[in-house]
């Protein structure tokens, strides 16, 4: 399993190409801008895009996704259904512009190659934040930051709902690389040590 990260966007958007390098895969989380960018470093793996995977459906996580989908028309797109019913609204503008998007939602898993894609619902920043867990790493989208947590005040977010989202992803067993869709990437060990939410979270 290999894992690439490339920001993107006016606010510098996580995005990650996921890939399973001996069945020359891949799997594109959170396009939030740049596509032209984006199929660069893909096809410079030499893999064949399977998914364009979405852990919410805010703008700057799928800006690239009507772009990267002509570029891609195989790739089946997933993302929650509480988060694709927002056609023309700029927090939620998928819907509508991608014809076929596919749902996805707790329990759910996509294989990539030797790879299996788990879907966990983790609402509270958007009613349909997802976290995606592949082996030892969790892709967290705006719900877990190394340090922090996305923010609640938007439409749709919940604080209760996030701190519930971030006691589960802290209960997980054992450690995992926690791929933000914002800033650095982290482990789960060391955000339970000095991230204040999700201490709080698990304190409950």
């Amino acid at each position: 399993m290999k894992v690439k990260v490339m920001q993107v966007g006016p606010i510098g958007t996580n995005c990650y190409i996921l890939e399973d390098e001996v069945a020359k895969l891949a799997a594109v989380i959170d396009p939030g801008d740049e596509a032209e960018a984006i199929q660069e470093v893909v096809e410079g793996t030499g893999a064949r895009v399977e998914y364009i995977l979405l852990t919410h459906g805010h703008y700057d996580h799928t800006t690239a996704v009507p772009a990267l989908h002509r570029v891609w028309p195989q790739a089946k797109i997933y993302i929650h259904q509480a988060d694709a019913n927002g056609a023309g609204s700029r927090l939620f503008p998928l819907a509508g512009q991608v014809e076929e998007l596919h749902y996805y939602g707790e329990g759910d898993t996509l294989p990539l190659g030797a790879l299996t894609i788990q879907v966990l619902e983790t609402p509270g920043h958007s009613p349909g934040g997802v976290t995606l867990r592949v082996g030892d790493v969790l892709f967290t989208g705006d719900t877990l930051f190394a340090g922090d947590c996305g923010r609640t005040d938007l439409r749709g977010g919940s604080y209760e709902e996030i701190l519930a989202s971030l006691k589960r992803l802290g209960q997980l067993e054992g450690n995992f690389h926690v791929c933000p869709g914002h800033g650095e990437t982290s482990t789960l060990d060391r955000e339970r040590k000095v991230n204040p939410y999700l201490r709080e979270a698990m304190a409950r």
